[in-house]
């Protein structure tokens, strides 16, 4: 489902529907996926990135030409213009409008998870090929993927429901027909792609999950949700644009 004050291009709240407190916020050229306590987190964010602690997730619009000089100084100068603190925040960039993310939740008796995507495809890209790449560099995400779950899992748990976020992403791409435009090959991604997690670890949940990959529980549940929101978010910026 995708949440209306969002499409609208409004300023405004969304409470999760299956996550006690977590909220999407909307405000100056950005998404904010606050949570009420920290979290485990892990992810590929220029700002906040790696294994960290996390209570806020801020997915910020930069145009095409932004300048990606310092993007870790310019997240931190507007989390504090917008005043959010700098400490347990991950902070991504994408060229990508906000007014096409797509938000899907999931809930039940073992976990809970809230999936936030905003997807482009205008430098799809396929993995395993032959194609031309460059030296360590940063641009703004064209897929970024925030992954909220409510739930008890292990370190490696975590990276396996970030593989499966990456998988179902790959299909959603794949299902589209979106295609790598140097090669003419299926996409597997794009060149600048995001993923986020936070995971709660909240004592009342009984189950540790140790695992996440598409045969469990949890990782068919990360499948459906991203693979949803990937496809919806790419959809409804085709509508824009047809």
């Amino acid at each position: 489902m995708t949440t209306p004050f969002l499409t609208t291009g409004e300023s405004g709240i969304y409470e999760s529907d299956v996550i006690s407190g977590l909220r999407l916020i909307r405000g100056e050229r950005h998404l904010l996926l606050e949570s009420p306590e920290s979290m485990d987190g892990l992810g590929s964010a220029v700002f906040g990135g790696g294994m960290v602690r996390l209570k806020r997730m801020v997915n910020i619009y930069v145009d095409r030409f932004y300048s990606c000089e310092n993007p870790v100084r310019d997240i931190g100068l507007l989390l504090e213009q917008w005043g959010y603190p700098v400490t347990e925040a991950a902070g991504l960039l994408t060229a990508v409008q906000l007014r096409h993310v797509s938000v899907q939740e999931e809930r039940n008796d073992e976990f809970a998870i809230m999936c936030c995507a905003t997807a482009g495809v205008s430098n799809g890209a396929r993995a395993g090929v032959e194609r031309t790449t460059f030296p360590a560099s940063w641009t703004p995400g064209t897929i970024n993927i925030m992954l909220v779950i409510d739930g008890k899992m292990t370190p490696a748990a975590m990276v396996n429901a970030v593989i499966t976020a990456t998988e179902a992403k790959a299909a959603a791409l794949s299902d589209l027909g979106v295609l790598d435009a140097e090669n003419g090959l299926v996409a597997t991604g794009t060149t600048t792609d995001s993923v986020v997690l936070g995971v709660t670890q909240r004592a009342g949940w009984e189950l540790v999950h140790s695992y996440a990959g598409t045969a469990t529980d949890i990782g068919g549940a990360i499948g459906r949700l991203v693979y949803a929101a990937v496809k919806e978010s790419l959809t409804a910026a085709a509508g824009e644009r047809g």
